[in-house]
């Protein structure tokens, strides 16, 4: 019988067990075709290790956020988690449907207006088109794009693609919400506009694992804070206790 994937302690909704993620790198690659000649046996490889045995446990409902400088692994632990890649040891296991906003307009397609990859970005979080049907209103009324909706994504600024992935992000239902340092895009007002939207997520009891360097919304926001330093969890805890060390080693 085929083992499945769910988390016996159904109060976690993720477990990252013994987990580290490594990158092989490449030097002095060839680039010409003469250079591949002369030098085909020559390329050096060599690997580096972004995370470091990993163990994080995020409870049904938490608000949990990331912190660390950058290169830390912070990022590459969420994209784990999203399972966009694998980890070279260790596993992670999910308990919930999950969404994630981790690359602007992932998952767009440029000569598609922004209704039309609407529709495309919410199937693919598992949407039915009945159901898209039902919630387009609101996700265009979130985006504040107006008539824009109906332009092509190439011609979007930074900002409003932010603003269009992150209100098809919000209205898919899921249990699990994964953030990175996207929501640093945009203007004042959309960034308020995102962190009292996640605020009342976070009411309603949906999990939610945020990276980002904006300390003080963190604290504002999240239930804790993870301090990765590089690649290993350094500290784990109250938010403002993890960020006052954090503070002190990288302020």
């Amino acid at each position: 019988m085929a083992k499945t994937n769910k988390i016996s302690d159904k109060k976690k909704a993720i477990r990252v067990i013994d987990v580290s993620k490594k990158f092989k790198l490449v030097y002095d690659k060839p680039y010409t075709l003469k250079e591949r000649l002369v030098f085909w046996n020559k390329t050096k490889t060599g690997y580096h290790e972004v995370l470091k045995h990993v163990n994080l446990d995020i409870q049904k409902g938490e608000t949990v956020a990331l912190i660390g400088v950058n290169g830390s692994g912070k990022s590459t632990l969420l994209k784990l988690m999203t399972k966009i890649i694998y980890p070279n040891e260790g596993k992670i296991e999910i308990d919930g449907k999950l969404t994630s906003l981790l690359e602007l307009g992932a998952g767009f397609h440029p000569d598609f207006t922004g209704r039309e990859n609407i529709y495309f970005n919410a199937s693919i979080f598992g949407l039915t088109a009945a159901e898209i049907d039902s919630r387009v209103s609101d996700i265009i009324e979130f985006s504040e794009l107006g008539s824009f909706i109906d332009n092509p994504v190439r011609t979007y600024s930074s900002g409003m693609y932010m603003r269009l992935a992150f209100s098809v992000a919000i209205n898919v239902d899921a249990e699990i919400l994964l953030i990175d340092e996207i929501l640093a895009v945009g203007d004042q007002h959309f960034q308020e506009k995102c962190f009292n939207k996640l605020k009342e997520l976070k009411e309603s009891g949906k999990t939610i694992v945020i990276v980002s360097h904006s300390l003080e919304s963190i604290k504002d926001l999240c239930d804790r804070a993870v301090w990765i330093y590089e690649g290993e969890v350094r500290m784990d805890g109250n938010c403002s206790k993890v960020i006052e060390e954090y503070l002190k080693v990288c302020g």
